[in-house]
């Protein structure tokens, strides 16, 4: 066992966090009880980068459980949690991460992870992936393939595999149904506001939330805008989605537009410079911005801090703001994944079916990985239904079935 993190004597908060997350997650109860009698990974070693919180070390528990050689690191230099990392290294995993980690920091915990020959690769934005490709492609030679978290990492997937540069197998875990129609939607919406609220302490009831993006986390992050009694402004590039947005209750206006009327601002776009100087300009004083996007560009940090006259922590995971006009704006977790970086992320039970799908695929690349051709790979039908599956079962929900006359009826080519 090697690791590098903040302090070990942390380890029983973070066991205490684990373990409610267990309590909670019986799709993942499940499979490490099916995992520790089939040990589908045996003798392979997994490196993992996803945000580094207490549903991921269950995950990292669950593929040990089934046999896997475990190599984590965060991949967010403000989610991870010392505690839960220290408790992961107690049970006996390799934890490469800390809480706050300097650029220098964050890129030498994911070479530690690479370092270590890894088979299977769980990432969730693509610093593995990229890594792997650039400056440690000595290690491609071990790797079966991997699985994708969140939708960045597919954007960046995608544009390595138009030009011909990814080397091996991902699968899109994100683009599952029992992913993005629950994580991205429930999961982000609920968190993301969890995040606002813990972090300001200010009612929502009454003001203008402004989101930038109608994906679907945007949907959302402005559905739950709505139900706290928030006026909600979409601001998008897709014609289709604005008018999904417009046709759902919101109004639909360029950012510059926005920026004018606004008091909470929230980007999921997975875009840079979403919120520009020129936009930060005209918000109001007292405008609160945040990002729940994976990477730290959507809000241009970098002109802002060059813009305002004077620049203030204003309380913890608040930086304020001075503008030139004199007015103050205030940014939340450095423009980092808010939900994350002043939060706990996602809900236990959202997160339990992202990463049923997670270990399922896992297991399909042991399985199979050295038997398909194609880079981006689809989650497979049967590790969806099958996470849906047992998911109802555990709701203790039931669903009809087609009968055999149904079924010729659907699937027959005669009328």
């Amino acid at each position: 066992m090697s690791y590098e993190i903040r302090d070990i004597n942390l380890a029983a908060s973070g066991e205490h966090k684990i373990d409610w997350v267990r309590k909670n997650c019986p799709l993942l109860r499940s499979l490490e009880e099916d995992f520790s009698k089939e040990l589908p990974f045996q003798g392979i070693r997994i490196a993992l980068s996803i945000h580094l919180e207490a549903k991921t070390a269950y995950l990292c528990k669950v593929l040990a459980a089934g046999g896997a050689e475990m190599y984590i690191t965060g991949s967010n230099p403000l989610s991870t949690q010392d505690d839960v990392a220290a408790a992961l290294v107690k049970t006996g995993l390799n934890v490469f991460a800390w809480y706050g980690s300097t650029e220098e920091e964050y890129n030498r915990h994911i070479t530690k992870v690479l370092e270590n020959n890894c088979n299977i690769i769980i990432d969730d934005g693509g610093d593995l992936v990229n890594m792997l490709h650039t400056s440690m492609r000595d290690r491609l030679e071990y790797v079966i393939g991997g699985c994708e978290e969140t939708t960045t990492g597919i954007i960046r997937l995608a544009a390595m595999a138009k030009e011909d540069k990814l080397e091996f197998p991902m699968v899109m875990v994100n683009n599952a149904d029992c992913k993005h129609l629950f994580d991205n939607r429930y999961g982000t919406g609920q968190s993301v506001w969890d995040g606002i609220n813990r972090t300001t302490n200010l009612i929502v009831a009454g003001k203008i939330a402004v989101v930038a993006g109608y994906g679907w986390c945007g949907k959302g992050v402005a559905m739950r805008a709505k139900a706290l009694g928030a006026r909600v402004i979409v601001t998008e590039i897709d014609p289709i989605k604005a008018i999904e947005a417009v046709m759902d209750g919101f109004d639909v206006m360029p950012m510059h537009e926005a920026a004018r009327v606004g008091d909470f601002f929230i980007t999921v776009t997975g875009c840079a410079h979403v919120i520009t100087c020129a936009d930060m300009e005209v918000m109001k004083d007292g405008a609160i911005l945040c990002n729940a996007g994976h990477f730290d560009v959507e809000i241009d940090m970098a002109g802002l801090r060059k813009m305002c006259s004077v620049s203030y922590e204003q309380r913890g995971n608040i930086m304020g703001y001075t503008l030139a006009n004199g007015r103050n704006i205030y940014v939340l977790g450095e423009g980092r994944l808010v939900n994350l970086a002043c939060g706990d992320g996602h809900p236990a039970e959202i997160m339990d079916m992202s990463f049923a799908i997670q270990a399922l695929c896992a297991r399909y690349l042991v399985q199979h990985g050295k038997e398909l051709n194609e880079k981006l790979i689809v989650v497979p039908k049967e590790v969806d239904n099958e996470v849906a599956v047992r998911k109802l079962g555990f709701l203790d929900k039931r669903i009809d079935t087609l009968t055999p006359e149904q079924e010729k009826y659907l699937y027959s080519s005669a009328i």
